[in-house]
């Protein structure tokens, strides 16, 4: 029996033994975010539990002295063994001949599973600790979550993401909308590492992923019909100098609303750079838009503080 492990930092078994490295597992394949060892602080990875490693080279035990006679020993001792499991494992009838067995009643070459990790209760929840604060682990970063907006529980592509809660129809195709949104990730897509650069490829995308078409093929404003560019340069990020474009986004149904994207280094690993893209509606209905400035202010590297080192850590917060 096997089960995939969760995300987590684990072991990077291709490093030196002089010079450990833990390694991403994103839950079903390796990342190429590595750092140092750390010692647990209750994060994803469990001890003695972990994703599929590179084969281990396996030294075959030193045959016994004798050869022939090293052989018949063992083959001896294994039939002694054998007969006392059979004498164990009698089967005894009591008063009623029905079968009663005593001891092992057989015995397997198969090793049992090991114990999987345990897993909450499905019917309890432990209260959030810090409903304030969105922890992304991959990215080693942590984002604010504003008054009247929440974490979100699941999403689709496991991006960390912070959105309002209320939902509302959508004016154009589809369903149930929200009046805003914001998540992180990872630029993997290029190896470009420019943050200007990649928040200025990237608005497009946010603004087409927010207010055009959906991920089943849906408008549910009607398409984009146009853009305004209404802010851009660069900004501090977690002591990280970084770069952010926001758009004003007129939708053919709707009121519309603004998108905005944010790039900067990681502070931890091999410092890829994260995107994080918010989306906020233009109606009455929506938070304002200040909530983008709280956001991008707030964010901060896992562990509290501005950063620890590296390219861009001696940036201080923009006003």
């Amino acid at each position: 029996m096997s089960m995939s492990p969760p995300p987590g930092w684990y072991p990077d078994t291709s490093a030196p033994p002089a010079r450990p490295v833990e390694r991403w597992w994103d839950g079903s394949a390796w990342t190429e975010h590595r750092r140092a060892p750390e010692a647990p602080q209750g994060g994803w990875a469990q001890p003695g539990f972990g994703p599929p490693q590179a084969p281990t080279r396996v030294t075959p035990s030193a045959v016994a002295p004798g050869g022939g006679r090293g052989k018949a020993v063992a083959l001896a001792t294994a039939g002694v063994v054998l007969v006392a499991s059979i004498v164990t494992g009698v089967v005894l009838l009591n008063d009623d001949d029905e079968p009663r067995v005593e001891g092992p009643v057989a015995t397997t070459s198969e090793q049992a599973d090991p114990p999987s990790p345990t897993s909450p209760s499905p019917t309890t929840s432990a209260p959030d600790p810090d409903p304030s604060t969105l922890v992304d682990p991959l990215n080693g970063i942590t984002l604010p979550v504003p008054e009247g907006w929440e974490k979100a529980d699941s999403t689709v592509g496991g991006d960390p993401t912070v959105r309002t809660p209320d939902i509302y129809d959508c004016p154009g195709e589809g369903s149930l909308c929200r009046h805003g949104t914001v998540y992180s990730r990872t630029s993997t897509a290029t190896d470009e590492r420019s943050p200007k650069t990649l928040a200025q490829r990237d608005i497009k995308d946010a603004a087409d992923s927010a207010y055009d078409e959906d991920k089943i093929g849906m408008r549910p404003f009607g398409g984009i019909a146009g853009h305004e560019k209404v802010k851009e340069g660069a900004v501090a990020v977690a002591g990280r100098a970084g770069y952010l474009v926001r758009w004003r986004v007129r939708t053919e149904k709707g009121p519309g609303g603004y998108v905005q994207s944010l790039a900067f280094p990681s502070t931890v690993g091999s410092e890829s750079v994260i995107i994080v893209r918010f989306a906020i509606d233009a109606g009455d209905e929506a938070p304002p838009l200040s909530d983008m400035d709280e956001i991008t202010q707030g964010i901060r590297p896992v562990g509290g503080g501005e950063s620890d080192g590296g390219a861009g850590s001696s940036v201080g917060p923009t006003p």
